[in-house]
C-alpha cells in the first residue's frame, strides 16, 4: 500500500514539474484559438470536397506547429523582447524590404516571400514587430505628450508605409487599428486620436453632396459639400479644445484646414488615382446588385449563402451554395459564408461567441499584466483580432468592403495563422509571468 502511495506521489510530482513552467498560463486563451482552428479546417474541408484540393489539412498542420511555437514562447519571460525591441523593428523592416526587392507576385500584388518551398507574407508577422516595438517606446514613454505622440506615428510610419507599397491596403488598415488602439492605452488624448484619423473621414463626407444635389464648385479643383465642411468645422473645435497652441487658435485653424485638405485630396485621389476596379471594390458593398457578375458578385453570394442557412443551417458538407462553388474564395477571406450557411445563424452566433471569449481574456491579461509592456502588447493584439474579425464577418455580410482581410484562425492562410499563434503565444507569456495574488 506505502509503495502504490509513494509511485503515485513519484508520478503525480513528476506531472506538476513537467508542466510548472505554463502553471499560470490562462488556459481558455490557448484552448479556444485550437477549437477554432480546428473548426476552421474542418470548414475548409467542406469548401474544396467538390474541388479536389485537400488544405484543409495544410491549415491543421499549421495550426498545430502555431501552437507548438505559442507554447514555447509562453515559458520565455516575454520581458526579454522589451530590451531587443530595436532589433524586431529592424528585423520586420527588413522583411519588408526584401519583398519589395525579392518578392513574389500574385494577383497583382508583391506580398509573399519563397522560403524553403513555401511563400511566406512578412506583412503578416509586421503586425507582430510593430506591436513589440510600440509597447516598448510606450512603456518608457507613454504618449500623454504630443512629442511621444508624434513618436510612435512616426515609428510605425515605416513598416506602415512600406506594407501600403506592395501594396496591401488590408494589412495597412490593421496597422492603423493597432497603432490607434495602443495610443489609446497609453493615456494618448482621445481628441488627438479622432483628428488623426479625421481627413479619412474628411475624404469620405466631401464626396457626398446630401442634402444638396450637387456639392459646391468653387473652383474645377475645389469641390466643397455641407457634410464635409461641418465635419471639418468640427474637428477645428476639436483641435482648438485639445491641442496646446491655444494661442491664437492655432490648434483649431491647423485641424480644420487638415480636414479641409484631407477632403480635397480624397476627391482627386478618387477621380485622377484609384481605378475603376479599386473604386468598385470600395462602393459595392454599398449597391452590389449594381454589378451583379463584377465587382458585387462576392458579397451578393455570400448573403445569400448566409440566409440560405437560416436558424440551424444545411448541416455539414450539405450547404448547396457551398457544395457547387457559388462562393469565390471561401476557403479564405469567405470562409465565414459557409459557416452561415452549413450551421445557420445558431453556428455563427456559436463562432462570435469564442472570438468574444479570446477577446475578453486578452483584455484581462492587459488589466492583470504586471508591467506597462505586458498590458500594451495585450491591447495590441485585441485590436488586431478585434479588428481583423469586425472587417471580415461585416464585409461576408454586406456591410463593409471587400478588404482581403482573412478571418483569424479560421480562413485558410499559413503566414497569418503562425503570426496569430505567435500573437497568442506571446500574450501567454504575459500571463505566465504574472505575479498573481494569493488569498
Amino acid at each position: 500500500m506505502l509503495l502504490k502511495k509513494s509511485r503515485y506521489s513519484r508520478n503525480r510530482n513528476r506531472w506538476q514539474h513537467f508542466f510548472k513552467p505554463w502553471q499560470q498560463v490562462d488556459l481558455l486563451l490557448f484552448l479556444l484559438p485550437i477549437v477554432v482552428s480546428t473548426f476552421g479546417g474542418f470548414m475548409i474541408l467542406s469548401t474544396e470536397l467538390t474541388q479536389g484540393e485537400n488544405k484543409w489539412w495544410g491549415h491543421l498542420l499549421v495550426a498545430a506547429i502555431g501552437f507548438l511555437l505559442a507554447l514555447l514562447i509562453a515559458r520565455s519571460r516575454y520581458s526579454n523582447l522589451q530590451r531587443w525591441h530595436w532589433i524586431t523593428y529592424t528585423i520586420t523592416n527588413i522583411s519588408l524590404i526584401a519583398v519589395m526587392a525579392i518578392g513574389v507576385s500574385a494577383k497583382g500584388a508583391q506580398r509573399w516571400i519563397y522560403v524553403f518551398g513555401f511563400n511566406l507574407q512578412p506583412s503578416e508577422f509586421a503586425k507582430i514587430g510593430v506591436i513589440i516595438t510600440l509597447a516598448a517606446l510606450l512603456h518608457k514613454r507613454t504618449a500623454s505628450t504630443l512629442p511621444n505622440f508624434f513618436r510612435a506615428l512616426a515609428i510605425t510610419a515605416v513598416p506602415w508605409g512600406l506594407v501600403f507599397l506592395q501594396p496591401d491596403l488590408a494589412t495597412s488598415l490593421v496597422f492603423g487599428a493597432i497603432v490607434l488602439a495602443m495610443l489609446y492605452w497609453a493615456n494618448a488624448n482621445p481628441g488627438w486620436l479622432i483628428l488623426l484619423i479625421s481627413p479619412v473621414i474628411a475624404a469620405i463626407l466631401f464626396s457626398i453632396p446630401w442634402p444638396m444635389p450637387e456639392p459646391f464648385v468653387l473652383h474645377e479643383a475645389l469641390f466643397f459639400t455641407p457634410l464635409g465642411l461641418i465635419w471639418s468645422f468640427t474637428m477645428g473645435l476639436v483641435g482648438w479644445r485639445t491641442l496646446p497652441w491655444k494661442k491664437f487658435c492655432i490648434g483649431g485653424i491647423g485641424a480644420l484646414a487638415l480636414n479641409l485638405l484631407g477632403g480635397e485630396l480624397g476627391i482627386f485621389a478618387w477621380n485622377n488615382i484609384l481605378r475603376e476596379y479599386q473604386k468598385g471594390r470600395i462602393t459595392s458593398f454599398l449597391n452590389p446588385e449594381g454589378d451583379p457578375l463584377g465587382s458585387g458578385y462576392h458579397l451578393i453570394q455570400s448573403r445569400i449563402a448566409i440566409g440560405a442557412g437560416e436558424w440551424f443551417g444545411w448541416g455539414p458538407f450539405n450547404g448547396p451554395m457551398t457544395q457547387l462553388n457559388f462562393v469565390p474564395e471561401q476557403h479564405t477571406d469567405f470562409i465565414f459564408s459557409a459557416v452561415g450557411e452549413e450551421f445557420g445563424f445558431i453556428g455563427c452566433l456559436v463562432l462570435l461567441l469564442a472570438f468574444c471569449l479570446i477577446c475578453q481574456r486578452l483584455l484581462h491579461i492587459a488589466l492583470t499584466a504586471k508591467d506597462n509592456f505586458g498590458s500594451l502588447m495585450a491591447i495590441g493584439v485585441l485590436a488586431m483580432i478585434v479588428f481583423q474579425m469586425a472587417v471580415n464577418i461585416g464585409m461576408t455580410i454586406g456591410l463593409a468592403p471587400v478588404a482581403g482581410i482573412p478571418l483569424p484562425f479560421m480562413s485558410y492562410g499559413r503566414s497569418a495563422m503562425l503570426a496569430n499563434f505567435i500573437a497568442i503565444g506571446l500574450i501567454e507569456s504575459v500571463a505566465n509571468f504574472r505575479q498573481l495574488k494569493r488569498y
